[in-house]
C-alpha cells in the first residue's frame, strides 16, 4: 500500500516575492562576477601589454647602448614623460653607459633612476675638455634630477675704474666693457664697497657719475672731508693735488693688484722729492697718504709677507656634506687681501652622489665632498674668471685642473695640503662651510616644522609637505598713486623668489584696495584655472591675502566667478592695535576666524610670507612712483634724449614738473636741445 504524499505547505505571496528576489540577486551577483572577471582580464591584458612594451623598450635601449662608440662624449637619460633624469660625461661612452645596465641596483637611488630610463641621447666630442663643457652647459639648461646642481650665479660684483680723463671708481655688476678696468670678482657687494672706501681715504679718487662730474662748478662734500681730490673743478685740477690725480689712479691700481710694498716705496720717494724742493704742503699730503695706507694694511688679516706672487689672487674652496645637504664655501683673496667668503648650497645632492658613487672602484677612493667640490669647480669656473691657484679642502681630479688651464689660457693648480698662511685660509674656509651648513639644516628644520604646523592648524589636506605651495598677495600705493600688487610664492619650505610677480594696477579709482585685489586675483588665476582643468597647471594649496573680511570677500567673488575652491583663500587680519603677533586668519568659506597664538610656529610662517609680500610690493611701488615723479622714463623714451640731456633738463628746470611747465622756447635754451627736439619734448609731456 502506497504511503500518502506529505501535505505541502501553501506558499504565500511574501514567500514568492522573497524567492524571486533571491533568484534575481543570484543572477545579479553572477553578472557582477562575470563583469569583474572581464575587467580583471582587461586590466591583466593591459598590464601584459605595458610590460611587453617596457620589455621591448628596455631591449631597444640595451641595443642602443651596445652600439655606442668607444669615444669621449656626453650622455643624457630621459624618462617616459621625456623629462631629463641625468647628464654625464665619459672618456669611453660605451663602457660608462653600459655600467649602469650590467647589474641589478635594487631599490637604491641609482636603481630608481635606471628603472625610470626610457631612452638616451649621446653626443660625441673630440676631447674630455669639450665633454666637460658640454656636460655643464646641459646641466645648467636641463636641471636634471640626478645631477648636483649649483645656482648659476656669475654676476659677481667688481670694482670698476672708468676710461675717462679722470677715472671714476665705482661698484659694478654685469657684462664687462673692455674700455674700462675691472678688479675682482669680489665675494659680496660689501667687499667691493669696503674697498672703495679704503681707496677713497688713501687715494681720493672720485665716485660721482659723469653727468654730475661734468656739471659741477664747485667741489662736493667728499672733497671737504678729504675723500676726493676734487677733479671736477678746473681750479683744483690745475694745482698740485689735482695734477696728481693720474698718479693716484696708478697707485690705486697697483694697490688693488697687491703691489702694496711698491706703492709704499713710491709714495715715500715722492714725499722726499717734494721735501727736497721745499714743497712742504705737497709732502705733507703724501705723508698723510702713507699714514692712511699703513693703517689700512695693518687692519688686514692676511700676512703681507706671504701675500706675494701667486698669493695675491687665490680662491679657497671647502665642501661639507651632511644630512642630505651640501655646502661649498668660497673664500677670495684679491691683491693679497682676504675679502670674505660666500656659501653655495647645491640641489639634488643625495640623488647625484648615489649615481656618481655607483662605481664600486670609484666609491672606495672618492668622497661625497670631493664630488660636490668637483661639480662646483666645473660649473663655477668654466667660461668665467679663475685664479691660477685654488686651495681646496679635498684633492680633486687633476684632469679638471688641466681643463681649467686650457680654458683660462694659463696654468691653474689646486692645493689640498697647504702650509703657513695658506693653511690658515683653508681652515677658516672649512670652518665657514661647517657653520653655514649647520645654519642651513637648522633653518630648514625650523621651516619644515612651521609648514607642518600651518597645515595642521588649518586642517589642510596636504599629503606631501615638500610640494606644499602658498601664494600671497599684497597691495601697495602712496595715497592712490603708483598702485602695485605683489604675488610671492612659498614652496618646498622656502620662498621661491624666481616665481615672484608684480602687477601694475590700472583702471581703478586711486586708493581702492578692493578693486586692486580683484584685478590682481583675476589676472593671476583666470588662465591658471582653465589650465588646471586641463591638467596643465597646479593651483596653490593656500592663497593668502593681506587684509581682513573686505579683501577676503573680494577674493571670494573672484574665486566664485572662476569656479575655484573657496577653502583655498585665507586673509591675514591685523589684530587689536595692529600689533605683531595678534593677527587672526579669516576664511572665505565661512569658517570662524582663527587666532593661532603669538608663539605659534604656524603664525610665524604666515607672518614671514605676509611680510615678504609687503616688502616686494612696496619696493615695486617706490620704483614706479620714482619713475612717474622724476619723469625719467618719459624723457628718455624721446628720441634724441639720453642720460646727459635728461640730466641737463632736470637741472635747468628743477625736475620734470618744471620741464612740463616750460614753453618750447624755454626748453630750447638748454644746451644741446634744438628747436625741433624742444617741440617733441613739449608734445610728449603734454
Amino acid at each position: 500500500m502506497q504511503a500518502p504524499d506529505p501535505i505541502q505547505p501553501e506558499l504565500t505571496q511574501s514567500d514568492l516575492e522573497k524567492a524571486s528576489a533571491a533568484e534575481l540577486g543570484a543572477q545579479q551577483q553572477a553578472q557582477w562576477t562575470a563583469e569583474r572577471k572581464l575587467v580583471e582580464a582587461a586590466e591583466a591584458q593591459q598590464v601584459s601589454i605595458a610590460e611587453q612594451a617596457a620589455s621591448d623598450g628596455r631591449a631597444r635601449l640595451l641595443l642602443e647602448v651596445a652600439a655606442l662608440p668607444g669615444l669621449p662624449g656626453v650622455y643624457r637619460y630621459f624618462d617616459v614623460q621625456n623629462q631629463v633624469l641625468y647628464v654625464g660625461k665619459a672618456k669611453h661612452l660605451k663602457k660608462r653607459v653600459s655600467s649602469y645596465f650590467q647589474k641589478d641596483h635594487g631599490g637604491t637611488r641609482i636603481g630608481l633612476m635606471v628603472g625610470r630610463i626610457a631612452r638616451l641621447e649621446t653626443t660625441v666630442v673630440r676631447t674630455e675638455s669639450e665633454a666637460l663643457l658640454l656636460e655643464n652647459n646641459l646641466i645648467k639648461t636641463l636641471n636634471p634630477k640626478f645631477n648636483i646642481l649649483f645656482r648659476d650665479d656669475k654676476s659677481y660684483p667688481y670694482l670698476k675704474l672708468s676710461a675717462h680723463e679722470f677715472p671714476r671708481l665705482s661698484y659694478y655688476r654685469g657684462a664687462v666693457d673692455r674700455r674700462h678696468r675691472y678688479f675682482g670678482p669680489f665675494p659680496s657687494a660689501w667687499a667691493v664697497k669696503e674697498s672703495i672706501q679704503l681707496i677713497q681715504k688713501v687715494f681720493k679718487l672720485r665716485t660721482c657719475e659723469d653727468t654730475v662730474f661734468n656739471n659741477r662748478s664747485r667741489p662736493c662734500l667728499l672733497y671737504q672731508i678729504r675723500r676726493c681730490s676734487g677733479p671736477c673743478v678746473p681750479d683744483l685740477t690745475s694745482g698740485a693735488e689735482g695734477g696728481d690725480y693720474a698718479r693716484n689712479v696708478s697707485n690705486a691700481e697697483r694697490f688693488l693688484l697687491g703691489e702694496t710694498e711698491e706703492v709704499m716705496d713710491g709714495l715715500q720717494a715722492q714725499m722726499m722729492a717734494f721735501a727736497e724742493r721745499l714743497q712742504f704742503e705737497s709732502a705733507a699730503e703724501v705723508r698723510n697718504q702713507i699714514s692712511a695706507l699703513a693703517r689700512v694694511l695693518q687692519q688686514q688679516s692676511v700676512d703681507e709677507n706671504s701675500a706675494t706672487g701667486r698669493d695675491r689672487d687665490v680662491d679657497i674652496l671647502a665642501a661639507k656634506v651632511h644630512g642630505g645637504r651640501a655646502c661649498v664655501n668660497l673664500a677670495m683673496v684679491r691683491g693679497g687681501r682676504h675679502l670674505g667668503d660666500r656659501a653655495f648650497f647645491p640641489k639634488h645632492v643625495e640623488e647625484a652622489t648615489a649615481v656618481l658613487l655607483s662605481d664600486e672602484e670609484q666609491a672606495e677612493s672618492v668622497s661625497a665632498e670631493r664630488l660636490v667640490l668637483e661639480a662646483f669647480m666645473a660649473q663655477h669656473y668654466l667660461d668665467a674668471h679663475v685664479p691660477s691657484l685654488i686651495i681646496v679642502s679635498e684633492a680633486v681630479d687633476e684632469s679638471l685642473c688641466a681643463i681649467l688651464s686650457e680654458q683660462a689660457g694659463y696654468k691653474v693648480t689646486t692645493q689640498a695640503q697647504p702650509r703657513a698662511q695658506r693653511r690658515i685660509w683653508q681652515e677658516m674656509c672649512i670652518k665657514g662651510a661647517e657653520l653655514a651648513l649647520a645654519r642651513l639644516l637648522s633653518e630648514e628644520g625650523s621651516q619644515q616644522a612651521r609648514t607642518s604646523a600651518l597645515v595642521e592648524a588649518l586642517d589642510l589636506p596636504a599629503q606631501e609637505l615638500e610640494n606644499f605651495r602658498i601664494e600671497c598677495f599684497d597691495i601697495s600705493h602712496t595715497a592712490g598713486e603708483a598702485t602695485v600688487a605683489s604675488c610671492v610664492v612659498f614652496e618646498g619650505h622656502q620662498m621661491q623668489s624666481s616665481q615672484y610677480r608684480r602687477y601694475n594696477i590700472d583702471g581703478i579709482t586711486g586708493g581702492d584696495d578692493y578693486a586692486a585685489m580683484r584685478q590682481v586675483l583675476t589676472r593671476r588665476y583666470s588662465k591658471m584655472a582653465e589650465a588646471a582643468q586641463m591638467g596643465n597647471a597646479r593651483l596653490p594649496d593656500l592663497v593668502l591675502v593681506d587684509g581682513g573680511r573686505g579683501q577676503v570677500s573680494m577674493a571670494r567673488e573672484v574665486f566664485e566667478e572662476l569656479g575655484l575652491d573657496l577653502s583655498l583663500i585665507v586673509g591675514v587680519e591685523k589684530g587689536e592695535g595692529r600689533k605683531v603677533g595678534l593677527e587672526e586668519l579669516v576664511f572665505a568659506d565661512g569658517r570662524t576666524k582663527v587666532y593661532l597664538g603669538r608663539d605659534s610656529a604656524a603664525l610665524m610662517l604666515v607672518a614671514q610670507i605676509r611680510d615678504e609680500a609687503h616688502r616686494f610690493a612696496i619696493t615695486g611701488m617706490r620704483a614706479k612712483r620714482a619713475a612717474v615723479r622724476t619723469g625719467g622714463s618719459r624723457l628718455e623714451d624721446i628720441d634724441g634724449i639720453g642720460p646727459k640731456k635728461r640730466a641737463q633738463l632736470l637741472q635747468r628746470f628743477g625736475g620734470v614738473r618744471g620741464v612740463t611747465e616750460a614753453s618750447v622756447d624755454e626748453i630750447a635754451t638748454v644746451k644741446g636741445i634744438s628747436k625741433e627736439l624742444a617741440e617733441e619734448i613739449y608734445r610728449v609731456l603734454h
